[in-house]
């Protein structure tokens, strides 16, 4: 045991280094987490994981360590495959040899993704020897990130930061290496006091963290190569990426210049403009249904955009309980299938809803916990708000919901009636709400869309066929051929051309002039599935319920009010099909040539865009921070506390303290002391009367109290010089005094 634990003690510089290159591995697996299936992820992350482990904690050879590693990274990749349900045993093989086949045969590819890995992991830790190349590893690692952010439309500042923080840890170990191969004495006598080198290198690193948490955000004064390569070009300036997958104005879409990118918006004041399409990976989404997620509604119209968005104001809240049933305002002529969804929100993306397929009836976790707060319902709307009183919690990273979703029955909704829908309906007037100065000819033009409708929805259809089939889809439409001062009056007179929030509130407006109650609604197109490995695909009943949903997935769409059967979605959007279950078939139709029309129609150029992102890190390593500066603190007040008493005392008195001064003031404090244990100095006794009394009294502390008297008397009475070391053996005296009365209790 002593011997292991030696060659461990040997080698530590080896052990440190890795921890930090596991750091940094970890980020390059953040990066690539959206792209890779979940099981090549886990495969990588636990092999590097187990590598790091036995590099640290069985020293032996260095062959036998590698066969213990490929062994172990081969046993990892067969629980993997085995859990997620990709490897099933095949019943005919038999034999030993056949059946380790069968398994090579699933193992592939997700076995040479982790070996890769463990042995780039192997060979960095074997190469980064030196501060020299301490300093290229990380420089290239850094380098390549920020390259990835700016050529690509992935946020990785984070990554960044987190590599650059592996780095520092990285030569101050490196540091603490060379000074043990070089100045051994000193380094034992450094090891004499491990606390001060710890505490110190927390200090460091404490402050570092709290200050780039700290920092306030700056846009940069100067322009990255590429931008201005862009602009020299004439291609234009980049608008920049939110951090939280959000854009200044539109849903899908941008905002009124041509050079924003898609994305969730929070204010939609001002409809239209153009965009650029940012597939930058917003969340994964687990569902048996593709589906829409909704996220939030608007009702007010005001010739410009949506008005309403004010989430106190739209209606009444609830803040409700995670696993506890959501009120709801139920359709009573339709039925519902449950679905389960687990979400997982990436790249730190904040929203102020969490989405879900219509309608939420119970968040069942957040962040894998089953109770959480901060979570509000809106009925009315059937909008699950976030955060609404403003404690600024963190968004949720992962979540799981249960929504019913509405099974419509088309046949029997077409033969409705006006009188059949909404006689005696009680739905807010808001839902028909439009502009007083709202154009004539847009509803003379609904008029005549709809002429040869007779029910609500059939009128609703031929809306949707009119503006699906007679305006192209374009996510830059020419906007200087716009002269109306109303939106959707420009789109179909004017403009003629557009993308989702065009064609989303056309519709709502244009059902709204007919009577038809009808809402705006934003959120998220279903999102494309990654394709599964051929091998899991033959497996009989396999199936792909994985969707990753980008910004360019943002969306738009209208949900029109029919009476009994409820709020059903609409679009409006050539190329984009709602997925709604239908009473003759409950799952929707998909050919593998329709999955691609649920995505934008177009490709776009991606955008080179920076993030206006700080340096984000855990809570808990803030907080890991913020008590590591605090325990400090306290330590060094404790350490000057004798400086700061006499500050005090100086600041009362307008002067230094002298020595004989000091002596006395230390004499007080040991008599107080003394009182506060019972032995009173009368007021008619001298401290030398007293002393003698409580000498009488007390036989174990009298030769103490013989001391203390002469160093005060020396200091009160005597021609003697008092320096500062005759105060501190007042203090050292009493402090003995102290010890000797708490034991003899």
């Amino acid at each position: 045991m002593r011997t292991w634990w030696n060659q461990i003690k040997f080698s530590w510089h080896r052990s440190v280094g890795l921890f930090w290159l596991l750091i940094i591995a970890q980020q390059w697996i953040s990066y690539t987490e959206p792209i890779w299936l979940n099981q090549t992820t886990a495969s990588v992350w636990a092999a590097l994981l187990t590598i790091t482990v036995i590099e640290i904690f069985i020293p032996v050879k260095v062959q036998f360590r590698l066969i213990m590693e490929a062994v172990a990274i081969i046993y990892i990749v067969y629980r993997i495959i085995s859990n997620y349900g990709i490897y099933v045993p095949d019943p005919w093989a038999t034999t030993l040899v056949d059946k380790l086949q069968d398994i090579s045969v699933y193992m592939v590819p997700y076995i040479w993704f982790a070996l890769g890995a463990s042995a780039l992991l192997l060979l960095s830790s074997w190469w980064v020897s030196s501060k020299k190349r301490i300093l290229w590893f990380i420089g290239m690692n850094i380098v390549a990130l920020a390259a990835l952010d700016s050529f690509t439309s992935i946020v990785l500042w984070q990554e960044v930061a987190w590599t650059v923080f592996a780095g520092m840890g990285w030569l101050v170990s490196q540091h603490l290496r060379s000074f043990q191969l070089h100045y051994p004495r000193g380094w034992v006598h450094l090891l004499e006091y491990p606390s001060k080198i710890v505490m110190n290198i927390a200090i460091v690193f404490s402050l570092v963290i709290l200050i780039g948490v700290n920092m306030p955000d700056v846009r940069p004064t100067l322009t990255d190569p590429y931008t201005a390569w862009q602009e020299w070009n004439g291609i234009g300036k980049s608008s920049g990426k939110s951090t939280t997958g959000t854009t200044n104005s539109n849903t899908g879409s941008g905002s009124s210049v041509n050079n924003t990118s898609s994305g969730y918006s929070l204010n939609d004041d001002n409809l239209g403009g153009g965009f650029n399409f940012d597939y930058t990976p917003v969340m994964t989404v687990v569902s048996d249904l593709r589906v829409y997620m909704r996220g939030e509604t608007r009702r007010i119209y005001s010739g410009s955009g949506w008005s309403d968005k004010d989430r106190l104001k739209r209606g009444p809240i609830e803040e409700v309980e995670t696993g506890k049933s959501l009120e709801q305002s139920v359709a009573s002529k339709v039925t519902t299938r449950t679905l389960k969804q687990t979400v997982k929100v990436l790249n730190n993306n904040e929203f102020p809803v969490l989405f879900g397929a219509y309608s939420v009836t119970s968040v069942d976790s957040l962040n894998g916990e089953a109770a959480g707060k901060g979570l509000f319902w809106r009925d009315r709307d059937s909008e699950l708000l976030w955060d609404m009183d403003k404690k600024k919690l963190d968004y949720p990273s992962t979540f799981e919901l249960t929504s019913e979703v509405p099974v419509i029955p088309v046949q029997e909704l077409t033969a409705k009636t006006y009188e059949e829908l909404y006689k005696g309906n009680d739905l807010e007037e808001s839902f028909l709400q439009l502009p007083d100065d709202f154009p004539q000819r847009v509803k003379d033009l609904a008029e005549e869309i709809t002429a040869q409708g007779t029910t609500p929805y059939e009128k609703t259809a031929l809306l949707q066929q009119y503006l699906q089939q007679t305006f192209p889809y374009t996510n830059k439409p020419d906007i200087t051929r716009v002269s109306s001062e109303d939106f959707v009056d420009g789109f179909l007179f004017e403009l003629k051309e557009g993308y989702c929030d065009y064609y989303s509130t056309a519709l709502v407006t244009m059902a709204r002039s007919l009577n038809i109650p009808a809402r705006w609604v934003k959120g998220y197109a279903p999102g494309e599935q990654p394709e599964m490995p051929m091998n899991l695909a033959q497996q009989v009943g396999a199936a792909n319920n994985n969707y990753t949903i980008t910004n360019a997935d943002a969306h738009s769409w209208a949900e029109v009010y029919f009476g009994e059967y409820g709020w059903i979605p609409v679009e409006a959007t050539p190329g984009f099909n709602a997925p709604l279950l239908t009473k003759n078939e409950q799952i929707p139709e998909t050919d593998p040539e329709d999955q691609d029309e649920m995505a934008e129609p177009t490709p776009a150029p991606v955008t080179n865009a920076q993030a206006d992102q700080g340096f984000h890190v855990g809570l808990w390593v803030i907080l890991a921070a913020v008590v590591v500066l605090l325990s400090w603190t306290i330590f060094k007040v404790w350490h000057i506390r004798f400086k700061l008493r006499f500050f005090v005392q100086q600041m009362r008195m307008g002067r230094p303290l002298t020595p004989d001064q000091k002596v006395v003031a230390e004499t007080e404090r040991w008599v107080r002391y003394l009182h506060r244990k019972g032995m009173m100095k009368e007021e008619h006794e001298t401290l030398r009367e007293a002393v003698v009394r409580w000498s009488q009294e007390r036989p174990a502390v009298a030769n103490h109290l013989s001391s203390l008297l002469t160093m005060f008397e020396q200091a009160k009475y005597s021609p003697d010089v008092i320096e500062d070391k005759d105060w501190q053996s007042v203090y050292t005296e009493a402090l003995r005094l102290r010890r000797t009365i708490r034991s003899k209790k």
